[in-house]
């Protein structure tokens, strides 16, 4: 049998502020981030979010970025040759033509995540396809501090799209469907989601545990392993008090999985520290950073 719907894909979206003169704009300038699974692309106008894209990277990275900037420039009458000036950041940055500069990702995702969540974030969580980056900012919206992942775990959003094709649940409903189980079941293996594949399917088989999970038990235990690698990797901004993570100050999700409530609310509650939420989709941090500081 083949599997015809692609569950581990978020839907493409895009957007554009109608009616306006923001073609016409002093400034206008543009942020391309290319990740390893999706790519977006952010367009400013002196300063103001008009327009933006989010698309499945695919296999061809150098197609990209192309096809971001023209989805998010569609309608409004400018392509990319009327943007002023261009930065790329993300994993396949150096894909993104004319770009006046390259930014790291966490100088974009501090920048980004500032301008979604407003001043008084403290304390950024980027979840991406293959890496999390727990970024502390100063109050003068300077990177204090971060850390990344490092090694190959199941906190990071390529191990869920995993997740979502073997068991069938569409990406934007696996973290509701988590929710929805009596208890959070012990966590399937968190060092290498080659080990996680074969435990969540063996989940499935009578006899593999004393008790019986459905999918919403197979669907929390492997986002609460993964809200357990994320809060790892936040914990190695500070020293550890008392066996608690301390988060100080609001803290703001950007990514993918920002976007997946099984991972978020389990992150809130291990933290005992609600995150701050937008209008903008967290998924847009890393370009919207870009084109702020293009």
């Amino acid at each position: 049998m083949t599997q015809s719907q692609e569950y581990w894909k978020w839907p493409e979206k895009s957007w554009s502020e109608k009616g306006a003169v923001w073609p016409e704009a002093e400034k206008l300038t543009a942020g391309i981030d290319v990740g390893t699974t999706s790519t977006q692309a952010a367009v400013f106008a002196d300063g103001r979010l008009v327009a933006y894209a989010s698309i499945a990277t695919g296999w061809d990275f150098k197609t990209a970025p192309e096809r971001a900037l023209a989805a998010a420039l569609e309608g409004s009458g400018l392509d990319a040759s009327g943007i002023g000036s261009v930065a790329a950041t993300g994993f396949g940055a150096e894909h993104v033509k004319g770009a006046c500069k390259r930014i790291d990702e966490v100088t974009c995702h501090a920048k980004g995540g500032r301008f979604i969540y407003g001043p008084s974030v403290s304390t950024i969580v980027d979840i991406g396809g293959q890496t999390v980056k727990a970024i502390r900012l100063y109050d003068w919206d300077r990177v204090r501090d971060f850390t990344m992942n490092d090694k190959c775990a199941t906190g990071m959003g390529r191990s869920i799209e995993l997740m979502c094709d073997i068991l069938g649940v569409p990406i934007e409903e696996a973290g509701e469907t988590s929710l929805k189980a009596d208890k959070d079941p012990e966590p399937v293996s968190h060092t290498c989601y080659s080990f996680a594949n074969p435990e969540v399917v063996g989940l499935f088989r009578q006899g593999f545990k004393e008790d019986s999970y459905s999918e919403n038990d197979v669907c929390a235990a492997w986002l609460f392993a993964v809200a357990w690698r994320v809060i790892g990797t936040i914990a190695k901004l500070q020293p550890l008090d008392a066996g608690d993570v301390k988060v100080y100050g609001p803290i703001g999700f950007t990514g993918g999985l920002a976007l997946n409530s099984g991972v978020t609310k389990r992150i809130e509650r291990e933290l005992k520290s609600e995150a701050l939420t937008s209008d903008i989709d967290p998924m847009l941090a890393g370009a919207i950073g870009a084109a702020l500081l293009a």
